[in-house]
């Protein structure tokens, strides 16, 4: 076997067997089997050399040895004496001491010897070749002959070594079962051989469960083959049909083509059919088309030539009424800025009425007067007007403010005619390219190019979606919640409910849906409060959250949304504790804001400490309500588009250009009380939003977030601080009290009694 093996010319492609080499038979076979499993465990020791016959047997079937039609098997043609004896001899010696010990059979013995001389009988040369052959064909029969053996003997060797493969598994594997059943006849107690006899059994389980896997796989295929012959079937229809439909265009095509060489080959009778009167009509009929096409062809040309002269003519006048609105605007912009500059001189010389002569003072009231009824006037004489200031904005804010003070109501009308004058410088120039901007805008991504959009004024369009987006980004909406919400509240009374009703009435007193207590939009903003109470308690209501609710309503619309909103602000945007019972974080971002006011404005800072004002005062509602009821609604919600998206650090921008915005004029005053009385209503004075939003965004860069959250912390100790110092004084008094009281008491008690 082992020269067998050597014989064949491939490296290791039989693995050698490894069993002992200083014991054979039954000694081999009483040492302990190996752990390596294979998959011919299971074949039978009871006729191995009749199974591996057999199996050689169909694998080669009917194929034919080279030479005698000799089998693989059939060592009968081995009979012959070798070429050289002493190999013989030696393949004997060699066979004869693989088998020591006198342990195998002769017939073993036997067949051993054959499969060595068969391996020596295919290591020699062709013996099959006739010499004949070789001396009567020319070289190149020759040649093709011993190419065409060359063949063969090559498939004989993939064969051969396919066989040998297969002998070598199957002689391992009754090596294996070998050595178990020696196990199984050696085993001393009764325990072992069960174990072995279980081992078996899980084994024949095992195989069980593979032959059921594989007869499952096998019905499946078979399932997957008769879907695809089904498969097959409809498409040898589709391609029989389409064959049919092949063939019936080819016998239309043939007929036509029979048709039109039937035609093509009688010419002369065709024409003979067609009288010379038909043919002059024809002409005729062919000379009035043609007139026709000629005089259609001038008329089309003088047409487009009409065509594009009004073409022309309609872009000058689009292009110059364009102007001339342009022009109009310009000048009502500054018509309305000298009547704002005539105004403002009346009201001067209103200030001055005091020290007037009658006759002048009287003249002064009578100017004031009909300046306030020139809006009567002009809505009577004029047909249309470029940009009209109405009553009320968008969102049903009031243009023009209606201040109760009657010396105010020209300052009403000033503020009026500011703000027309503003729309109608920007309406083209900058407000046009910016909602062209927005318009270009598809999906909503964060990106300094939105950032700066977002800063410049969100169009009344585009708002609401705007912040639906925003608001999205940083509150996940849970379903249902505010359903639940609304639930709770109907089913209990909220501590804060009685403040909610007191401060509905004075939400945005300025705007239309929140003035009248029969507005539609009072009950949603009521809900809203009452949801968020009962969603945050630590924080309950908070006075000043009714008007934060209030702008989300009028934006957004939806009370879901707005409540989500305000969620968003209270919970996101500010700070913790900006609402609690201590306001302490509002509180320190009042001391924060003063260290910036002077490092930004250290000669404003200097003049308020000079007269002492406490801005605290005036800046604490704007940063507890972001501006609500301290700037027009136009700059106020640009305010807060930039506000939700960026931050509270939006708000010490606005609060500082505010203050910057009015600098010179501040400065200019002289008197504590006047400062105050000014500080209370100068903001509703700034209509100019894009100056105000270049000085908060550009003019006082660098406003780096990290040194406003060191400010806070810093600020916030010391307030800590501060406050535990109170309680610990409050406590004392309160026990210093405590200790006198009863004292007090009996001495107030004698005194009336020495009364009495």
């Amino acid at each position: 076997m082992v020269l067998l093996i050597c014989g064949v010319d491939n490296e290791d492609f039989l693995p050698l067997v490894k069993t002992p080499t200083e014991a054979v038979g039954l000694k081999a076979a009483s040492l302990p089997a190996p752990q390596t499993s294979t998959a011919l465990q299971n074949i039978s020791l009871k006729h191995p050399w009749t199974e591996i016959q057999n199996t050689v047997h169909n694998i080669c079937g009917s194929k034919q040895l080279w030479g005698n039609n000799g089998n693989v098997f059939t060592f009968s043609e081995f009979q012959e004496h070798p070429e050289n004896p002493d190999e013989e001899q030696e393949a004997q010696v060699e066979a004869g001491c693989a088998v020591k010990g006198g342990t195998l059979q002769d017939g073993r013995m036997d067949s051993r010897l054959n499969w060595v001389r068969k391996a020596r009988w295919m290591n020699s040369g062709f013996p099959g070749l006739p010499e004949e052959l070789s001396r009567e064909r020319n070289p190149m029969d020759k040649v093709s002959v011993l190419q065409q053996q060359i063949l063969t003997l090559t498939e004989e060797v993939k064969s051969q070594k396919e066989l040998v493969k297969l002998l070598h598994k199957a002689l391992e594997a009754a090596q294996q079962e070998k050595r178990v059943s020696s196990m199984y006849l050696t085993a001393a107690e009764d325990k072992d051989r069960l174990e072995l006899v279980r081992h078996k059994v899980r084994q024949i389980a095992d195989l069980s469960s593979r032959l059921e896997a594989l007869e499952q796989e096998k019905k499946e295929l078979e399932q997957i083959l008769t879907l695809r012959d089904s498969h097959i079937q409809e498409l040898k229809e589709h391609v029989q049909l389409l064959m049919e439909k092949n063939h019936a265009k080819q016998e239309v095509i043939m007929a036509l083509t029979e048709q039109m060489a039937r035609e093509q080959s009688d010419p002369l009778q065709e024409a003979s059919t067609i009288t010379v009167e038909t043919l002059y009509k024809q002409q005729e009929e062919i000379e009035h088309l043609k007139d026709d096409i000629e005089a259609y062809k001038t008329q089309n040309q003088f047409l487009n030539s009409e065509i594009h002269q009004v073409t022309r003519l309609w872009t000058n006048v689009a292009e110059n009424e364009k102007a001339l609105l342009m022009k109009c605007a310009c000048l009502q912009a500054q018509n309305c800025q000298m009547e704002s500059k005539y105004l403002t001189v009346l009201r001067k010389l209103q200030e001055a009425v005091p020290g007037l002569p009658s006759s002048h003072a009287e003249l002064v009231r009578n100017l004031i007067q009909e300046a306030l009824q020139w809006d009567v006037k002009e809505k009577a004489e004029e047909g249309f007007n470029l940009n009209p200031v109405s009553e009320y904005d968008e969102y049903g804010f009031m243009t023009v403010p209606e201040y109760e003070v009657e010396d105010w109501k020209l300052l009403a009308k000033i503020q009026a005619l500011e703000i027309k004058s503003n729309n109608l410088r920007s309406q083209e120039v900058v407000e046009k390219p910016l909602r062209d901007r927005w318009n270009s805008i598809v999906e909503l991504s964060p990106s300094a190019e939105l950032k700066s959009l977002i800063r410049s004024g969100i169009p009344v369009e585009h708002r609401q979606r705007v912040w639906r987006w925003i608001v999205s980004r940083h509150c996940g909406h849970q379903p249902d919640h505010y359903q639940r919400l609304l639930q709770q509240s109907k089913s209990t009374e909220h501590p804060a409910c009685r403040q909610i009703e007191l401060d509905l009435p004075r939400t945005l007193t300025n705007n239309k849906h929140f003035s009248s207590p029969t507005s539609q939009l009072i009950p949603k903003l009521r809900r809203v409060l009452l949801a968020f109470s009962w969603h945050n308690p630590a924080i309950g209501y908070c006075q000043g959250l009714n008007r934060l609710a209030a702008i989300a309503l009028l934006v957004l619309e939806d009370e879901e949304s707005a409540f989500w909103c305000l969620v968003h602000i209270v919970e996101n945007l500010m700070p913790a504790d900006y609402y609690s019972d201590t306001l302490i974080t509002s509180q320190v971002d009042q001391r924060v804001f003063r260290d910036f006011l002077s490092e930004k404005l250290p000669r404003m800072m200097a003049h308020f400490e000079h007269y002492r004002i406490d801005v605290s005062l005036i800046t604490f509602n704007w940063f507890l309500v972001v501006f609500v009821d301290s700037l027009v609604s136009d700059i106020l919600l640009r305010v807060w588009d930039a506000f939700l998206y960026e931050g509270t650090k939006v708000i010490f921008r606005y609060a500082l250009a505010i203050f910057k915005y009015n600098e010179e004029e501040i400065l200019r005053i002289h008197d504590s009380v006047e400062i105050y009385q000014y500080l209370r209503f100068f903001t509703r004075m700034i209509l100019d939003g894009r100056k105000l939003m270049n000085i908060a965004f550009n003019d006082l860069n660098p406003f780096p977030m990290k040194l406003l959250k060191n400010r806070r912390l810093m600020h916030r100790e010391e307030l800590e601080a501060e406050l535990c110092e109170l309680e610990q004084i409050k406590a004392a008094y309160v026990k210093e009290r405590a200790e006198q009281g009863p004292q007090n008491l009996k001495e107030a008690v004698s005194e009336e009694e020495e009364e009495i």
